[in-house]
């Protein structure tokens, strides 16, 4: 399993996107979704919503269980992705592409995201 260097990661097991012009793109890992197993309902923030770094602000729910989705940063909804929405399995297939799940503009990021390796190790724990 290989997480993208250029990403940024959450203890929570979710994935950041450097900023551009102040919005960054969230998902879940392939180790969270590997986790989860086949993930069949996905419920997400509204554009508009303010999301505070840790806190939960979405739910996952596969066939296994329902998992809550954490902000990995704090901020303004501006989009999500209504491609997962209506096929939540891009989250399994597609983690770090078509699977990503909303951009946030960011107004505060906490000290405690991960790089890659940093988060490779966390998982290997």
């Amino acid at each position: 399993m290989s997480n993208p260097q250029q990403l940024r990661y959450s203890k929570e097991h979710e994935w950041l996107s450097a900023a551009e012009d102040g919005v960054s793109t969230v998902g879940i890992t392939e180790h969270a979704a590997n986790a989860l197993g086949d993930v069949v309902f996905v419920q997400l923030p509204e554009v508009g919503d303010t999301v505070t770094a840790g806190e939960s602000c979405g739910e996952l729910e596969s066939t296994k269980s329902v998992s809550e989705l954490y902000a990995p940063v704090s901020g303004e909804i501006t989009a999500v992705n209504q491609d997962v929405v209506d096929d939540p399995a891009l989250v399994n297939s597609a983690p770090f592409e078509g699977g990503w799940l909303f951009k946030v503009r960011v107004t505060d990021e906490p000290d405690d995201l991960l790089s890659a390796d940093d988060y490779t190790a966390f998982t290997a724990g």
